[in-house]
């Protein structure tokens, strides 16, 4: 079924949630009504494991980028030049699931905002570990607490994502994103 859940998951990526029609996942995923029903129980289901699934994948990258063996600061680096990557050019009209749902659905879908809230809360929190170490280390400019640089750069990443839909070039993107972490480290 994780092959079912990757298929819907660019389904919805692709098209959104209200815009996916059950037709669309049955030709995506190769199940009958009957076996997508039978594995996820309904639309809204599968959605919500798609969207599991996605965050899940982007929580692993982010482990590796921010490993705590890793130098914070290089760690840093690699998280800001991840988003850079993915949000630029080609890359970043596609968009970010998670940014798209969040627009679609949030609002008025409470276990889509939860997901969605959580993700965000447990990116904060990876990088305020990563920011203590670097003040941990003597890396961090002074007057620079972990957890508010933590905030600013999830709404940074975010609004990258965003932004990154009118496919900005990369040297843009990067060059941003290098200024707002050299405003947070010595």
């Amino acid at each position: 079924m994780d092959v079912a859940v990757e298929r819907a998951m660019e389904v919805f990526w692709s098209r959104g949630y209200h815009a996916t029609a059950l037709p669309d996942l049955l030709r995506a995923t190769r199940l009958s009504r009957g076996s997508l029903y039978a594995a996820f129980g309904d639309k809204h289901s599968l959605f919500l494991r798609a969207l599991d699934r996605y965050i899940a994948d982007a929580l692993t990258r982010i482990d590796i980028e921010l490993a705590p063996d890793r130098e914070p600061v290089d760690g840093l680096r690699a998280f800001l030049a991840g988003y850079v990557d993915r949000t630029s050019g080609a890359n970043g009209r596609r968009g970010c699931l998670l940014v798209a749902t969040a627009m679609e659905m949030a609002g008025q879908d409470a276990e889509v905002g939860r997901r969605i809230a959580s993700f965000f809360k447990a990116m904060e929190t990876r990088l305020t570990a990563a920011l203590s170490r670097a003040r941990a280390a003597g890396l961090l400019a002074d007057g620079v607490e972990p957890s508010s640089a933590a905030r600013i750069l999830v709404c940074f990443v975010e609004g990258l994502r965003v932004v990154g839909k009118t496919a900005p070039a990369r040297t843009t993107s990067k060059a941003t994103a290098d200024a707002l972490l050299d405003r947070f480290i010595k």
